[in-house]
């Protein structure tokens, strides 16, 4: 579905005809989509796009027969994103801070756009076509906007220090990338880390993990793997998430040995 914030008044009243006709509730239909009550009441006047799964669940419980997801096709159009990277997208780009941990690639704030078509184009199974590649590429590229953002988010990267030496792309893309680095860990608001091989012990070895906090200051975390994402808000699992990135924060170099070793690493290229 669309990534904007642009509803549909004709796609809201057709679910709500479709949910009244099935006897559902706003809040029994919010439970099988992972929406509040007042989520689907948002989409059902238009003031909210349908987002992550919902079109998809709500035209088979509520027996649509397609017709959810063909009206939503017509009015919100295709991003070509996962469902589950849309509603991650949302948040995101609201944030009032955000804490990201990676250990296989650059975080996808951070990339330029060689190395992000270099990580798409390192999807084998199934492989992304030419023009879902470029698609994806947009997106992640028009995700920078969040730095630009009044007032400015509190912005914190960790990555592992094996990230800096894997040339996707090739060496003159990882160059480039390492140097984006370099620049954007200078923003008063930005820190980036690294996680140095050489530590004996290490708080991230469950895998990657974001950490959000909202504008209005509740606290999420977002776990991503092979079959899709979630969000994490319930206690204590938000609680032990939030634990380990503050270990892994102080188990990583700080901003500055990180500047060094990241510009030690692109001279070397």
């Amino acid at each position: 579905m669309h990534s904007g914030e642009r509803g549909s008044e004709s796609f809201g009243a057709l679910l709500r005809f479709f949910r009244e006709r099935a006897g559902m509730t706003q809040e029994a239909l919010g439970a099988r989509v992972k929406y509040s009550k007042s989520q689907v009441a948002m989409v059902e006047r238009g003031e909210r796009p349908p987002k992550g799964s919902l079109v998809e669940i709500a035209d088979e419980v509520l027996g649509a027969q397609g017709a959810l997801t063909l009206l939503a096709e017509k009015e919100f159009g295709d991003s070509g994103l996962r469902p589950w990277t849309e509603d991650y997208l949302a948040e995101e780009q609201k944030a009032a801070s955000l804490l990201s941990y990676q250990n296989h690639v650059i975080p996808g704030l951070l990339q330029t756009e060689a190395y992000a078509r270099a990580v798409y184009n390192c999807n084998y199974c199934p492989p992304l076509d030419d023009e879902e590649i470029e698609k994806r590429v947009t997106t992640r590229v028009q995700r920078k906007r969040v730095f630009q953002r009044k007032p400015a988010p509190i912005l914190g990267f960790i990555v592992e220090q094996s990230v800096l030496t894997r040339p996707l792309g090739g060496t003159s893309v990882l160059k480039e990338q390492l140097h984006h680095l370099l620049e954007v860990g200078q923003l008063r608001h930005i820190q980036v880390q690294v996680m140095p091989h050489s530590r004996e012990t290490h708080a991230g070895l469950m895998g990657a993990m974001i950490i959000l906090e909202t504008a209005e200051r509740c606290q999420l975390a977002y776990i991503e793997g092979h079959k899709g994402g979630y969000f994490v808000s319930e206690q204590p699992d938000l609680g032990n998430l939030i634990g380990k990135y503050g270990i892994l924060r102080a188990q990583a170099l700080t901003p500055e040995e990180s500047a060094r070793l990241i510009d030690e690493v692109a001279r070397d290229l």
